[in-house]
């Protein structure tokens, strides 16, 4: 019997095991049961796909043996889309932001250099609050799942959104950090931050504005509550682990071409675990799980376990979404490839690719010139990512609810189902 928690683990970490071991197996045999068709066989089209108006893409990939979720334009996946919370919490959720400026800009502070204050208004409203609030509506979802009845009064809900827009704040000063360093050009439909004329490299300076005003936010509403300092330390624990993962992608890409000899499927994992899922999924329900009194040790451990597995999913269907998602749908041009990045779909095409595949590899990826990034989808597609995507979606799901059932420590599963039906779409 396997009754104790280690022989859990155990078990699922060879149930993982084996889910890596069938991804990064070659497809060179074009005949195995395990294979899907070939994007460029002939496959019998579907009228009635034709009636419904799915695009073309989507016609393209469902060639393969089940209908792609992510790529569902009516059920979009958490990476694409925000989390799936009612109209009344968002409205809810946004009518704090406006409160949170205002203490942040006219509260006395600083009357000696208005034009500061106007900045970081101005710095705030531009970059804070349009994105999906992904980690600020689940710290709140979190919140409400975990406080007992008695304790969700209508103040203890307004902190509770307020700690939310500091996880939004947080996020912010990684996006705009994270997009100087990578050169982008666009942020949610609108030119990043950096681009703007009158901003340039000063939006450096500006990220640590957001910074501390996230910090000063917290010190205004929680500084006499118990569980302030290990809030502080949370916040505090994120930033180094996000610094951490910057530096291990910084390392894979030191000159214009990426070192492709480093792109392994354990180097992306420490790269997603710390640079993503740490704060994206980790922070928010740890920072819920303190709120409510929750400080006890093992209980965060179990829910972390679960949560880094999201967010390494999360990851992983964010970068298959920046190859073979909709622009349109997604909100944003997938440039992954053009920017050399370590991507589950690059570690895995190199885990399959024969020689001759391998240096098609070499001569294109990171490059910016169309043809070379058409060839390295072209690449993708021969070695049936889209179909191994589907697979590992299916397998991870059925993981995850496992591991879920199994947590104790008076946890509650809807709290996990709820995340990760909002990762995968699905009704559970």
């Amino acid at each position: 019997m396997f009754s104790t928690k280690k022989s859990w683990d155990k078990i699922l970490q060879i149930y993982k095991n084996e889910i890596r071991r069938q991804i990064s197996k070659t497809t060179s045999v074009t005949n195995s049961d395990a294979m899907a068709p070939r994007l460029d066989q002939s496959a019998n089209k579907s009228p009635q796909n034709d009636e419904i108006g799915l695009p073309k893409k989507l016609l393209k990939l469902q060639k393969y043996h089940r209908f792609l979720s992510t790529l569902t334009p009516q059920q979009m996946p958490l990476a694409a889309r925000g989390l799936a919370v009612s109209k009344d919490q968002s409205r809810e959720f946004m009518a704090c932001f406006p409160d949170i400026v205002r203490d942040l800009t006219k509260t006395g502070k600083h009357i000696d250099v208005p034009e500061a204050s106007k900045w970081l208004a101005k710095l705030l409203q531009y970059n804070v609050p349009n994105g999906k609030k992904n980690r600020g509506l689940a710290t709140v979802l979190a919140y409400k799942m975990l406080e007992k009845p008695d304790n969700l009064t209508p103040e203890n809900i307004h902190l509770a959104n307020i700690m939310g827009w500091c996880t939004e704040m947080f996020h912010t000063h990684q996006l705009l950090l994270n997009d100087i360093m990578e050169g982008s050009e666009m942020r949610r439909g609108a030119p990043c931050w950096h681009r703007r004329p009158d901003v340039g490299l000063s939006g450096i300076n500006d990220a640590v504005f957001v910074q501390s005003a996230m910090y000063s936010t917290l010190k205004r509403h929680f500084s006499a509550k118990s569980y302030y300092k290990n809030v502080l330390e949370m916040f505090n624990e994120m930033l180094l682990k996000c610094s951490i993962g910057h530096h291990l992608e910084k390392q894979l890409t030191k000159t214009d071409k990426p070192d492709l000899s480093l792109f392994t499927m354990e180097k992306y994992e420490a790269i997603t675990k710390y640079k993503t899922a740490y704060y994206t999924f980790q922070m928010p329900v740890g920072l819920a799980l303190l709120m409510t009194g929750i400080d006890d040790p093992e209980t965060h451990r179990q829910a972390k376990t679960i949560l880094l597995e999201m967010g390494e999913f999360f990851q992983i269907q964010d970068d298959f979404l920046d190859c073979f998602g909709d622009p349109a749908v997604i909100g944003k041009d997938g440039c992954d490839i053009q920017d050399g990045k370590c991507t589950w779909l690059a570690v895995v095409a190199l885990q399959r690719a024969t020689l001759e595949q391998r240096q098609i590899m070499e001569n294109h990826y990171g490059s910016a010139k169309p043809e070379d990034v058409a060839r390295i989808k072209d690449l993708y597609e021969e070695l049936q990512l889209p179909h191994t995507y589907s697979v590992y979606e299916e397998a991870t799901y059925d993981l995850l609810r496992t591991q879920i059932q199994q947590v104790t420590r008076g946890l509650p599963h809807d709290l996990f189902f709820k995340i990760l039906d909002n990762i995968f779409r699905r009704s559970v």
